[in-house]
């Protein structure tokens, strides 16, 4: 998986006027999780647009003044409710030999016969999966291959299992899906609505020739 360096500086002050302050000046106020103790730091703003702003999954190593260099994933983040401004976010951080969970993006790969030939649609539940892996092992994606999918056909986690890594959801949760659009629901609707129109009217002049 990708990383994303992010430069920051530990903060010698965490009250609410230190924090004010860091915002105005464009950084991010910042909190590490994991290790043997919170470390507070801040950022500036625009170093986390190439993590944040992404569909894209990212691991990401923390530089701080000092030049120490952590690994650590995003692990929380607060935005302004009018803004949509960052106001705060916390890493945890990763060690080599324990695994970690993290959301992964779901990437659908080839052609579903039944949107292709059925007229179907396909209907994506799952944008991302969570799974628990070392850190080494994480994948930029998860591969899901779509094309043996038929119409009313289903694609589970239990078939995107890997031994680098484990999906933690239930096994039968839908990933994505082939379902009848809208429109052949529609058009069918008005062909079965045609069809009972017809017998009526055919129903009636039978009652009509029976009376006479």
């Amino acid at each position: 998986m990708k990383s994303i360096t992010i430069n920051g500086s530990k903060r010698e002050s965490v009250g609410k006027s230190a924090t004010k302050a860091l915002r105005n000046a464009g950084r991010v106020p910042c909190v590490l999780y994991g290790g043997e103790e919170p470390i507070h730091f801040s950022a500036p703003e625009l170093d986390f647009s190439k993590l944040v702003y992404t569909p894209n999954a990212h691991t990401v190593k923390i530089v701080l003044g000092d030049k120490t260099e952590i690994d650590a994933i995003l692990q929380d983040i607060q935005f302004h409710p009018l803004t949509d401004k960052i106001l705060h976010i916390d890493f945890y951080q990763t060690f080599d030999d324990k695994e970690i969970s993290m959301d992964i993006p779901v990437k659908v790969e080839g052609a579903a016969p039944g949107v292709l030939n059925s007229g179907g649609v396909l209907r994506l539940g799952k944008r991302k999966l969570k799974i628990r892996a070392l850190p080494k092992k994480l994948p930029d994606f998860i591969l899901a291959d779509i094309s043996s999918l038929e119409l009313g056909d289903k694609l589970y986690t239990s078939e995107l299992e890997n031994e680098d890594y484990s999906i933690l959801h239930p096994n039968n949760t839908v990933v994505c899906q082939v379902r009848t659009s809208r429109t052949s629901l529609k058009a069918e609707g008005e062909l079965e609505g045609g069809e009972a129109a017809a017998e009526g009217e055919g129903g009636e002049d039978n009652k009509e020739e029976a009376t006479s």
